[in-house]
């Protein structure tokens, strides 16, 4: 079967520069993607358990539902017309770089920039899936700040009114939690309230475990 081929190329790629020796072609691309996604057997999206029917141009039908389907059904490569080559260039790009522009990709994969900005708006949701996220562990540290500068440091025309003490209007509040040892959670909130803090720690922190805050009231119910 051509995915058992190209399944033994997965262990072999280290690198970008040796998946495109490895891949040079679409359908070396469309062949290493099964692999990955089905490892030799193939799984109607409609339908788990129905059986598969193996039809031309890369295409399989399910039998129970009826429907054609390829590799990229039900994935964020469905619905486009751009090679897998160019979206797994794409995603390396996306992930491996601080950040990049619909022109500067636009010139990596040679298209326009309305095909670029379509390729980096679904990396971009598909990066926001609860799925991917990391859930933080063990001692798990956490504390707010404003972001933005003190007022007195400011040019005269760029000074905020009433902005003393403990105001934050002229600045943005964000929220961080870092695991001792892992990985580090930073996001913007719009204030410090508990109704808004809670159910963000809640989402981003295992149950059970340790975490350390300072007296703020917004974690008083932590512990519950």
């Amino acid at each position: 079967m051509k995915s058992e081929n190209s399944s033994k190329k997965i262990l072999q790629l280290q690198s970008l520069s040796n998946f495109l020796k490895s891949n040079p072609t679409e359908q070396d691309c469309i062949n290493y993607f099964e692999s990955l996604r089905w490892k030799g057997s193939v799984i109607s999206p409609f339908g788990p358990t129905s059986k598969v029917w193996e039809c031309k141009n890369n295409r399989y039908m399910c039998k129970n539902a009826g429907k054609y389907f390829n590799v990229k059904t039900g994935t964020i490569f469905e619905n486009s017309k751009i090679s897998l080559r160019d979206w797994f260039l794409s995603l390396y790009l996306f992930s491996s770089k601080k950040g990049i522009s619909s022109c500067q990709l636009a010139k990596y994969i040679n298209s326009t920039q309305k095909t670029a900005w379509f390729v980096l708006h679904r990396l971009r949701r598909s990066s926001n899936i609860f799925l991917f996220k990391e859930i933080l562990k063990g001692v798990v540290e956490i504390d707010e700040t404003f972001v933005g500068g003190k007022n007195k440091n400011r040019h005269w025309d760029k000074k905020v009114p009433h902005s003393q003490g403990r105001s934050w209007k002229d600045k943005t509040p964000v929220l961080g939690m870092i695991e001792r040892g892992g990985k580090l959670i930073c996001q913007v909130i719009p204030n410090t309230q508990q109704e808004t803090i809670e159910p963000i720690i809640k989402t981003n922190i295992r149950e059970s475990s340790i975490v350390y805050t300072d007296e703020w009231f917004a974690y008083k119910d932590l512990n519950k």
